[in-house]
Formats: structure tokens, C-alpha cells, sequence
């Protein structure tokens, strides 16, 4: 099954290629006769390379010199194409991949880690039982930055029998694996531990960086609990007021840079790999055999527990001091959204006091108003009387003749006032009957609109849960 899957995961995988390297790090039982080599790795010389061909057969020891332990990898240590570390990429052609792990007896498996998250680690013994492999698979890669992926790996397979180790390493730029490598270089007496480059590269990983992190975001929090709390001669210091007035927009994203600060390397799933690392030392001690037990590599062995047990402590109080950064944040946060709710509340009472002295004006406009409309509703019955009798129609100083007072012809006056005043009244009826028929037909456009939201947010929402619950039902079944 494993070769299957290991086949078929190859010929998924697209490749890129990089700057390749080996290393080469022999201890003998004389140490006049150790060796560190590392040079470039050209393709025509790496199928040479890996089957100890030519300029990389192993070399002629005199008589009484054997070989202690060794270690020999690919590197590629600079890896600077954009995909490296996409998911479904190798940095070596198929063929050569495959001829890699097949040679070197590096775990199959290894392939089905190019699409994990966050820091991997993963160690087991093959299938052989004569001759067995301690396989080891140390991963982590991150999303994206300016365009390029970010991270590093590590296959390792160690023959318990012989102290030899080959592998695979491949990091970017951003990550520490030159530095590991140096770090190995130094270590030629101890090359004969499979956990001695795991354990380097997890104490760069979580290097003095990380504690600074979490110093420089209890400092930041403070200034933020110093803003919060409307310390005046802190403020003005740290550039949270402008013009007198606290900029709470400024808070509320350093709060948020602050949080994601403090989740830096979370010391939890550090603890994880701290505990798989710890594991696979004591599997690789039960069946390191007899002859390999000596005082120096038992001394190793307890130097690398200890360490791992420094660790330990030292990734508890990270998260501890986190864990408490973490909830001053959240107090922040309370207090902030507080402040903010207090502001909205003032800035409504003074736009009700607004709005009640706008009232009061209008109330007083009303009353003005009204005693124009009863000036008016007096005086308009005079007025209107005032000037129908001084028409033509009207003749009141003629009293004594026989010329009548009211012309004959008053009636053309009211044959043509009350047609007009009719039609004008009618033209004025039709208009407003247009205008409120307009406006049903907005409010029904209105209305109809408001429904339709609300039955594609319902559909939607009725997808969703249909397709959680289909979800639901396909992870039960599974």
C-alpha cells in the first residue's frame, strides 16, 4: 500500500527546481580521521552521490580504524523558487525523488506531508526487522509573504545497526536552516544520535525570538492599558491623542496587532512536538544495540532528554505569560467597547437635546402660526366682503334715485367665480390623487424589495444548514 500511495503521490506533484548541496559527516574510532564535506550536488553526479559512486565511494581506512557513525544529506538550504513549499510541489524531479527515498530508505510517507499546517513531526521504525530505520519526518510550512512560501523540511532515516543517517533538508531564506546546518557541523562527535538535527532545528525554531515576542507584547499591552485608562501623561508620550481628543481607532488596531503578536508560535502545539521528540529518543535507546551503548552515547542521550525537559519549562512559562497577556488583552478590549458605548450614549443625549431644541423652535414657529391663520381667519371674511362690494356691480351713493343699488348684471360675477373656483378646486384634486398614487406604488416597491431580502437571506440561510447538516451526516457515516 505504502509504495502505491507513494506513487501516486509523486505523479501528483509538480517540480521546481533549486540549489542542491550535500553534506557529508563521518566519525571514526580515531578522530584524527573525521570528516565534514559539503559542496555542491550537480545532476549528473547526484545518482553517484547516492549509491557512494566515484568521487563519493567511501574511503580506504588503515588497518584498526573503523567507522563510527555518519551522516549524509541532500540540502538544499536556500530554496528560493515562489511554490517551494506549496502543497503537491517537490524541488527535485520525479524520478530523481523517487531514486532519493528509495536509496536512502527515506520514509515514503513523507510525500503526504507537503500539504500540512503548522509544525509536523512524525517518527516510526520501518518494516525491517533485521536491519531497522528509525524514519523521522520535521516539517512546518506558512502562508505567503510578498509572494513567496515560507518554511523548511527534514527526512531522516537512521540505521540503528550501523549509526548511519541520510536525509533530505530544505528550507527558505526566512527559516534558520543554514544556521542548523552549522550548528551540525560542530557536532561531529554526537552524529551518530538520529535526533541530534531534529532537536537542533526545534531549538532554533523556538529561540530567544520567540520570548522577545512575548516581552515586546506585554510592553505594547501595557501602553495600550495606559490609553485605555485615559492616563494623560502617557498618552501624549505614546501618540494616542491628537488635537486633545484619544484616538480609539488607534487603540482598537494595536489591540488587534497585539493579540495576533501574542499567538506567535503558540508554546501548545510546540509542547506536542516536544513530546513526539521525547518518544522517539527513548524508541531509538530500546533498540539501539549492545554495542552501540557506550558512556558517550548514554551521556548524549541523557544531555538530549535534559535539554528537552529545558524545553518543556520553557514553553510552559510562554504560554502561562501569554496566557495571562492574553486575557489583559481581553480586559482592554471590555474597557475599550465601554468607552466607546459611553461616547455613543453622550453624543446621543446631546443629539436629543439637539432634536428637543429643535421641537421647541418649531413649537413656537406653531404657535406664531396659529395666531397668523386667527389674524387672518378675521380679518378675510372683511376683506373678501370689502372687495366684492367695491366692484362696479355696487353702486351705494346713488340711494336716491331710481338706479337700483346692485347692478342687474351681478350674476356674471358668480357665473364665472364658481365654474373657475370649481374647476381649480377639481385640477387640484386629481393631482394629489396622482401624487398618492405614485407614492403607494414607491411604498409597495419598497415593501416588495424588503420581502425579497428577506426570503434570499432565509434561502440562504436554509442552504447553509442544509449543507451542514449534509456535512454532518458524510463525517458520521465516515
Amino acid at each position: 500500500m505504502d509504495d502505491y500511495l507513494f506513487e501516486a503521490n509523486v505523479s501528483r506533484c509538480k517540480h521546481v527546481t533549486e540549489l542542491t548541496t550535500y553534506l557529508e559527516i563521518f566519525s571514526y574510532s580515531d578522530p584524527s580521521y573525521n570528516s565534514v564535506e559539503e559542496h555542491p550536488l550537480t545532476p549528473d553526479e547526484f545518482d553517484n552521490y547516492l549509491h557512494r559512486r566515484g568521487a563519493f565511494a567511501p574511503p580506504k581506512l588503515p588497518a584498526g580504524v573503523v567507522q563510527l557513525s555518519c551522516i549524509r544529506l541532500v540540502l538544499q538550504q536556500e530554496a528560493k523558487h515562489p511554490e517551494t513549499f506549496t502543497p503537491h510541489v517537490i524541488s527535485l524531479r520525479p524520478e530523481v525523488y523517487k531514486s532519493m527515498v528509495v536509496t536512502m530508505n527515506l520514509p515514503y510517507r513523507a510525500i503526504e506531508s507537503t500539504s500540512v499546517v503548522g509544525p509536523f513531526f512524525w517518527a516510526a521504525w520501518d518494516q525491517d526487522e533485521i536491519n531497522p530505520h528509525l524514519q523521522i519526518v520535521y516539517r512546518k510550512s506558512d502562508v505567503r509573504k510578498k509572494g513567496y512560501t515560507r518554511g523548511w523540511e527534514l527526512m531522516l532515516s537512521h540505521d540503528v545497526n550501523h549509526g548511519i543517517t541520510t536525509g533530505f533538508a530544505k528550507g527558505t531564506p526566512s527559516s534558520d536552516m543554514v544556521d542548523c546546518i552549522k550548528h551540525l557541523k560542530a557536532c561531529v562527535l554526537q552524529v551518530g544520535h538520529p535526533m541530534l538535527l531534529p532537536i537542533i532545528i526545534f531549538s532554533h525554531d523556538i529561540s530567544y525570538k520567540t520570548d522577545i515576542k512575548q516581552r515586546d507584547a506585554r510592553d505594547w499591552l501595557r501602553r495600550l492599558e495606559h490609553a485605555v485608562s485615559m492616563r494623560s501623561e502617557i498618552e501624549e508620550r505614546e501618540g494616542y491623542v491628537k488635537e486633545g481628543v484619544v484616538d480609539l481607532d488607534a487603540i482598537n488596531r494595536d489591540l488587534v496587532e497585539c493579540h495576533s503578536q501574542v499567538l506567535w508560535k503558540r508554546p501548545k502545539a510546540y509542547l506536542e512536538i516536544l513530546a513526539c521528540i521525547d518518544k522517539a529518543c527513548h524508541n531509538f535507546l530500546e533498540k539501539l544495540p549492545e554495542e552501540r551503548q557506550d558512556g558517550e552515547m548514554r551521556k548524549l542521550q541523557a544531555s538530549m532528554l535534559a535539554r528537552l525537559e529545558f524545553y518543556r519549562v520553557k514553553l510552559q512559562g510562554i504560554e502561562s505569560y501569554a496566557y495571562t497577556t492574553l486575557q489583559r488583552l481581553e480586559i482592554q478590549r471590555s474597557a475599550l467597547y465601554n468607552i466607546i458605548a459611553q461616547k455613543e450614549s453622550k453624543l446621543n443625549f446631546q443629539m436629543a437635546a439637539e432634536q428637543r431644541k429643535i421641537a421647541h423652535a418649531g413649537k413656537r414657529d406653531s404657535t406664531a402660526m396659529k395666531w397668523i391663520s386667527l389674524i387672518g381667519a378675521v380679518f378675510l371674511p372683511g376683506a373678501y366682503l370689502a372687495s366684492v362690494f367695491s366692484m362696479t356691480f355696487f353702486n351705494f351713493q346713488n340711494t336716491g334715485t331710481d338706479q337700483p343699488a346692485v347692478a342687474k348684471s351681478f350674476w356674471i360675477y358668480w357665473a364665472v367665480d364658481v365654474p373657475v373656483t370649481i374647476l381649480i378646486v377639481a385640477g387640484w384634486y386629481v393631482w394629489e390623487k396622482r401624487r398618492e398614487a405614485k407614492y403607494d406604488r414607491e411604498d409597495a416597491d419598497l415593501e416588495r424589495g424588503s420581502e425579497d431580502m428577506e426570503k434570499n437571506i432565509m434561502a440562504s440561510m436554509r442552504k447553509r444548514t442544509l449543507s451542514k447538516v449534509s456535512t454532518w451526516d458524510t463525517k458520521k457515516k465516515e
